[in-house]
Parts: structure tokens; sequence; C-alpha cells
């Protein structure tokens, strides 16, 4: 004979297992329950709302940027601080163009079913923006730098500005690409069953 409360704890468990494969075949997704089209309104989504914090900082310096010329001491600038200015000012519009661009394309391709092509260009435009964003605000501390110290160690401060951008921006996440270990935390192995979550729930 068999026991039978031996095998209720597997049927359930073959049960559970079933039930997550069928709803992870419908979705098309392993181990996620997340669709094609889930996934890209999602990352759109937030890669919207990323872009809507980074063009807030850049319209605050875009606009500060802009009374300059209209200051007193505009005029005693000689013509290194000028260049500085007009490309911290030119850096911060096209960073500013870049960030607002996917929002307006956004609603242009209004239910145009252009989502997925819209992810992609909108990430272009994004990692854009940041380098536009990165040399704006490069120049800017130079040109306050050099107005403040008068001497060649404002390249100094610029330099430090420049490098930490480009590592913290562009550097750190395309050597995460290349070194992904622990970059995938988020993600389960493909095929791979999800944790059962009543086994999640006991202790060890």
């Amino acid at each position: 004979m068999t026991d039978p409360s031996g095998d209720a704890p597997r049927d359930a468990q073959a049960h559970r297992r079933d039930s997550l494969e069928a709803v992870h075949a419908d979705r098309g997704r392993p181990g996620t329950g997340e669709g094609p089209r889930e996934r890209v309104n999602r990352e759109l989504m937030e890669l919207l709302q990323e872009l809507r914090v980074a063009v807030t900082g850049v319209q605050v310096m875009f606009a500060f940027l802009l009374t300059i010329p209209f200051a007193a001491g505009f005029g005693k600038v000689d013509t290194l601080g000028k260049w500085l200015f007009f490309v911290a000012l030119m850096g911060s519009a096209f960073a500013s163009i870049c960030f607002i661009a996917p929002a307006a394309q956004h609603r242009v391709l209004f239910r145009t079913g252009s989502k997925a092509m819209l992810l992609r260009r909108a990430n272009t435009l994004g990692i854009a923006g940041a380098i536009f964003l990165s040399l704006a605000m490069t120049a800017a501390v130079a040109l306050v730098a050099k107005a403040v110290l008068e001497s060649w160690p404002f390249a100094l401060f610029a330099a430090a500005v420049a490098g930490a951008s480009v590592w913290l921006w562009l550097l750190q996440p395309l050597r995460s690409l290349r070194h992904p270990r622990g970059a995938r935390f988020d993600e389960e192995r493909p095929g791979a069953a999800p944790e059962s979550p009543m086994r999640s729930r006991r202790k060890p």
C-alpha cells in the first residue's frame, strides 16, 4: 500500500510547477511571466521616467546660462571664457533636446505600434544626452573656476567633472557589459523555473 500522505505534497508541488509553466508558456517569456509587449511597455515607461529626472537639471542649468550674457561683468570675460560659455550653452541645449525628444516622439507616434522602435531610439537619445550634459557641465565648471581662480588650476576641476561623469555614466556601465558578473541579479536564467512562493517562505 502506498502512503497517501506522502503523495499529497508531491502532487501539490507538481500541480504548482505545471501551473507556473503554463503561465510562462502563455506569456512567452519563461521565468518572469512577462511577455514581449509587457516588457517593452515597462522598459519604455521606466526610461521616460529616468529622462524626466535628467531633463529637470539640464533645463535649470540651461536657463541659468541664458542669463549670463546679460550680466554686468560678462564683457570682461576673455576669449577662452567666452568659448567655454558657448560650449556649456550648446551642450545643455543639445542635452535638453535629446532628453525631451523621446517624450515628444511618444506623443507623435501615439497608438502606431512603434513602442519597440521608440524604446531603442529613446535609449540612444538618452546616451547622447548624457554625453552633451557631461560636456556642458565640464565647460560650465571650467568657466566658473577660471573666473574665481584666474589661473591654470581651473583645468583640474574641469577634468575632475569630466572624468567623474564619463566614468559613472558611460565607462562603468560599459565595463559591466564586458564583465556581467552580478550585473543581472534581477533576471533569472533563461528557461529556469521560478522559485515556488511556498518554498521561499520556508526557513533554512
